[in-house]
């Protein structure tokens, strides 16, 4: 009777506790108030707040990768036969043009090709750069040396090469025809990529060795990576060209060649030793050089006119006798 008891009272207790908990579940639970009142609802809320957040992001990614933006004309690895990028020409650029028959480009520019010059020909140019550049030096990062005028930078002045005593030991008569071949090449790429006579293009000046370093600068002249148009820093220049000496992220890091395009995307070119970078003058090729942060980098500069009046001639060594 006893055990019949606890058992009858056990279930009991068992039922009233089922009971309480249906209550407690059955029992609204009353909503907190919004101190600021209900939030504001409208047709497709979710919809809508994940399209804004969307389009945001959307916005931010298109902004960052439009700044700074590049294409690559020419990655060091590359071997290029030719390759071109067609820009329009500056207004200036064409209106001076008319002057010179037979000297307009059929459209303006930039052209590569690494099919230029031989391995021969680049080891004579770049001894002959390093040893007539080892005479003298800029005191900053930029130094030159121009075959034709003698000009070679010193301290933070220029010298003529061809008067120092050890120049009868650099520049010689073998060295003189590699280069006037080279750049012969460059003057006949020039015409047939610009489709202009080449009979109508004479080489001007300045055309030059330069040696590039991450050295502080020490005057205006070493500060080279600022953007410029070569036709506002040399008003005889109609097509300029270089022929690089050495490699990028080889002998030297940093040092790339920057087109600064009108549409906010650059196009960057890196050096290869043997490499010709051809490209017409005016504003519609804005460009700098990076600083270079290690090594040495080396080039030779050779630019041509349309102005007869602006031409020089072949350089000759006769002055290192004296």
């Amino acid at each position: 009777m006893v055990q019949d008891a606890k058992r009858s009272k056990k279930k009991s207790a068992q039922k009233e506790n089922k009971i309480q908990e249906e209550n407690k579940a059955e029992k609204p639970i009353k909503s907190a108030e919004l101190k600021y009142g209900p939030l504001v609802t409208f047709p497709y809320q979710r919809v809508w707040s994940r399209c804004v957040l969307i389009l945001g992001v959307l916005l931010i990614v298109w902004y960052n990768t439009r700044q700074g933006k590049e294409v690559s004309l020419a990655k060091q690895r590359d071997v290029l036969v030719s390759r071109t990028q067609n820009v329009d020409c500056s207004v200036d650029y064409k209106d001076e043009l008319e002057k010179y028959p037979g000297c307009a480009p059929e459209t303006c520019g930039r052209v590569v090709t690494d099919k230029l010059a031989s391995t021969t020909e680049v080891d004579v140019l770049l001894k002959l750069a390093r040893s007539g550049l080892d005479l003298g030096g800029h005191d900053g990062s930029a130094s030159i040396l121009d075959l034709h005028s003698g000009a070679l930078s010193k301290g933070q002045g220029f010298i003529n090469v061809f008067k120092q005593p050890e120049a009868k030991k650099i520049f010689n008569s073998v060295d003189l025809a590699i280069y006037k071949v080279v750049k012969m090449k460059i003057q006949h790429a020039v015409a047939h990529n610009f489709g202009v006579d080449v009979n109508k293009i004479y080489l001007t000046k300045p055309t030059f060795f330069s040696r590039l370093t991450n050295k502080l600068p020490k005057s205006v002249h070493d500060e080279y990576w600022h953007p410029h148009i070569d036709k506002e820093t040399y008003e005889s220049f109609h097509y300029t060209t270089l022929l690089y000496l050495n490699d990028y992220d080889k002998d030297f890091e940093g040092g790339r060649f920057i087109f600064i395009n009108k549409n906010n995307v650059n196009t960057t070119l890196e050096p290869r030793k043997g490499r010709v970078s051809i490209f017409t003058s005016g504003s519609e090729n804005l460009h700098l050089v990076e600083k270079v942060t290690s090594g040495t980098r080396y080039a030779l500069t050779v630019s041509f006119t349309c102005d007869q009046g602006a031409a020089i001639s072949d350089p000759h060594f006769t002055d290192t006798s004296s």
